[in-house]
């Protein structure tokens, strides 16, 4: 911390200074130090002259919306909080301080948000073309974004689909879901369709690599292909046609229970499809507009009309 001349050390920068001497001592990491510095100059610069009595958890609460509004990420705004917290257990033990107020400031929650979901016409608008450029194995990748968004499957069940469980003539496919529990899963026409189109391209990947393999979706040395490249496809072709660059497998999942309840499905039909154990979840999952809501009370509802 830079030793500033013309102004008197603050009781905060002294203390500061102190502990990070100890940290040196106690052959903390230079990365830890690093950061701690950075951080407690912020904290000493908002807090100014103060008492150590004066500076209770409001005032810490107080230093960390100042860092919100400065633009810093929650993930910054925590580590902030670990730094003065750790300053503040030293002073404990050096017995400069007698509580802790850092320890009744809450840390700040990562944000766990639902993804917007996409509309109908965003959705239509990335199936209903051609695949982009960007598609390394079109054939795939549209298969892929079909069973998706027309199963509503979670990625890991989409890359454990094998051959035989595609029930063509009953139009479903057997989807082993979380815990060893299988579902069967209708499967619509655009997705029978994508289907067509891909099984002789995979037919063709494994003859002309002399390999065989039950897996459905396959990468390009004709191995079974992994969750993360599914994230990596469908971010791609999203993006590529004007689409949140947020965008993952479970979105086109939320896309699939929230339309399907946007256009009047049963919500029990919808949890069976979706594989969720209890009906809260698919509640919270298919996160309804007030509007639709009034309208479908409007419409059916005895009382209101």
């Amino acid at each position: 911390m830079s030793h500033n001349g013309s102004r008197a050390v603050t009781r905060v920068e002294k203390a500061s200074r102190q502990f990070l001497a100890a940290l040196k001592q106690r052959n903390a990491s230079l990365n830890t130090i690093t950061a701690y510095e950075k951080d407690l100059v912020a904290f000493s610069a908002y807090i100014g002259d103060e008492s150590w009595d004066a500076i209770d958890h409001v005032r810490i609460r107080g230093f960390l919306s100042h860092l919100y509004e400065r633009g810093l990420s929650k993930t910054s705004v925590a580590r902030s909080l670990a730094a003065v917290r750790s300053l503040y257990r030293w002073l404990a033990r050096e017995g400069m301080v007698e509580q802790n107020p850092a320890m009744l400031v809450a840390t700040p929650r990562l944000p766990k948000t639902l993804p917007r979901v996409p509309t109908i016409e965003e959705i239509n608008c990335v199936l209903d073309t051609d695949m982009p450029e960007c598609a390394a194995f079109p054939e795939r990748d549209r298969l892929l974004l079909e069973l998706l968004y027309g199963c509503g499957v979670r990625n890991s069940e989409l890359t454990g689909i094998n051959l035989d469980d595609i029930r063509a003539s009953s139009g479903a496919i057997l989807v082993r879901g979380k815990g060893k529990k299988q579902r069967y899963v209708p499967f619509g026409e655009s997705a029978q369709a994508a289907l067509a189109e891909y099984l002789p391209q995979r037919q063709q990947l494994l003859s002309r690599l002399r390999r065989g393999t039950p897996a459905l979706l396959l990468n390009q040395r004709g191995t079974r292909l992994t969750t993360r490249s599914v994230g990596r496809i469908v971010k791609r072709i999203a993006v590529s046609r004007g689409l949140s660059p947020d965008i993952h497998p479970h979105t086109l999942r939320h896309a699939f229970g929230t339309h399907l309840l946007g256009e009047g499905a049963d919500l029990k039909a919808i949890q069976e499809m979706l594989g969720h154990e209890r009906l809260s979840t698919t509640q919270k999952y298919t996160q309804l507009s007030m509007k639709q809501v009034l309208e479908v009370y409007d419409r059916t509802h005895p009382r209101a009309k």
